[in-house]
């Protein structure tokens, strides 16, 4: 409920670049759902208005260099609290702070959530559900899927690896080897504006075969030139 305290303090980190449309939004919307949380949002050399809509509004706000992996690590090692979320600026979770407790009681070393795309048409509901069921299989989230694990353990594996994309990716894998994850069933819902404005066969496509790409071992630095076309 959005009234109840969290036991537990847990740190939000939320890196931003150009979020001045929607981050007042959800930090207004952590704060009233997560009373006693703490909000960290780091920004990575926005040219817009993010960092004076953030900056009322969060505990922290850090500047950093680009890159998400850069950020959340920046993020994750001013934290205090016993669990760290990493949280994109264009998702929301739909856990409460009473059912999240209730998931971090048992003190899991780490975890994620089921997803939820924004976008009401039919195909996002078997893309979510294909999403869930690979990374539950698998163990391994994307960060739209709120990746959380305990400061100790954070602070223990050193963070994300500095590489320009697949960053969620690689840590999970690491994750994976020390810890089974806590799959949280109540999804996060995340933006559907990449899929609508790129095409959903055309993005479904281009997101599997980025995977395969990191699979069989070409590089991040590679991927990342391609995802963004430079």
């Amino acid at each position: 409920m959005p009234g109840d305290m969290l036991h537990r303090c847990v740190s939000f980190v939320i890196p931003v670049l150009n979020e001045e449309e929607g981050i007042g939004v959800l930090l207004l919307d952590l704060r009233q759902r997560y009373p006693g949380s703490e909000l960290i949002v780091v920004d990575g050399g926005s040219s817009d208005q993010t960092v004076a809509a953030a900056m009322p509004l969060c505990d922290h706000l850090l500047a950093g260099e680009p890159g998400r992996a850069t950020q959340m690590n920046l993020g994750g090692r001013v934290a205090k609290g016993e669990y760290i979320l990493f949280l994109h600026a264009d998702s929301c979770p739909g856990i409460d702070a009473e059912g999240l407790e209730a998931c971090l009681v048992g003190q899991p070393q780490w975890g994620f959530c089921r997803v939820r795309l924004s976008g009401d048409r039919a195909v996002f509901r078997i893309i979510e559900w294909f999403i869930n069921q690979r990374s539950r299989l698998t163990s391994v989230a994307t960060g739209d899927q709120m990746l959380f694990l305990r400061s100790s353990l954070f602070q223990r594996t050193g963070g994300f690896d500095v590489i320009p994309l697949m960053e969620d990716v690689a840590y999970c894998k690491h994750l994976r080897r020390l810890a089974r994850p806590l799959v949280i069933n109540v999804p996060v819902t995340t933006s559907s504006r990449r899929w609508e404005e790129q095409g959903v066969a055309r993005t479904i496509l281009r997101m599997w075969l980025l995977r395969l790409a990191y699979f069989l071992g070409v590089s991040p630095e590679r991927l990342w030139r391609h995802y963004y076309g430079r």
